[in-house]
């Protein structure tokens, strides 16, 4: 990532990201090496895509991806996901997520709910290090790129990841069609 000045292996990191993520790095059980997982430092300021864009270059887009924390409700029952969609897509919530889901009603997660359950920063959740009850679906022309740059769970700061790793973290389902064209607007 050219964009970036220093680009640092996200194990030599730890102490710049959330516990969830320093965790689940510390304990890597995903399919490719832990090394793949590179951390960047970015100002807090420029987390939301379309500041980091704008400040790093319009090429970034294309390889941004966001994670979305949705809620999928049948009866009285709530279960939370995460959905990994590219930076220039939506989660498809009321179809794609909604269906895999089982659920009759989708939406996305209250802030609260999303920042207190995963552990992470509003603006830097990863899908790196969510609770192993989530579902997390990730878009398959998520998998399909060489590298996406994601949120680090924290504002402070960026994870360089290839797609592949990302569609081989535990409990990834790829989905076709989960990000449909519009911007999520994170």
């Amino acid at each position: 990532m050219d964009a970036f000045d220093e680009v640092r292996p996200a194990v030599e990191c730890l102490d710049l990201l959330t516990a969830p993520v320093a965790e689940a790095l510390r304990d890597w059980r995903g399919s490719e090496p832990v090394e793949q997982v590179l951390f960047v430092d970015t100002d807090p300021d420029k987390a939301d895509t379309a500041v980091l864009v704008e400040n790093y270059g319009p090429w970034l887009l294309e390889q941004s991806a966001n994670c979305v924390v949705v809620a999928g409700k049948r009866g009285g029952e709530t279960t939370l996901a995460a959905c990994l969609v590219l930076a220039h897509t939506r989660a498809d919530v009321n179809g794609v997520v909604r269906r895999h889901l089982g659920a009759r009603k989708a939406s996305f997660a209250p802030m609260d709910t999303a920042t207190g359950e995963s552990g992470m920063e509003f603006g830097g959740i990863t899908p790196i290090g969510l609770p192993a009850t989530w579902p997390l679906l990730v878009d398959s022309a998520v998998a399909d790129i060489p590298y996406a740059l994601i949120g680090s769970g924290t504002r402070r700061g960026k994870l360089i990841v290839p797609g592949k790793l990302l569609a081989g973290l535990p409990g990834a389902v790829v989905l076709e069609g989960l990000g449909a064209p519009g911007a999520v607007g994170a």
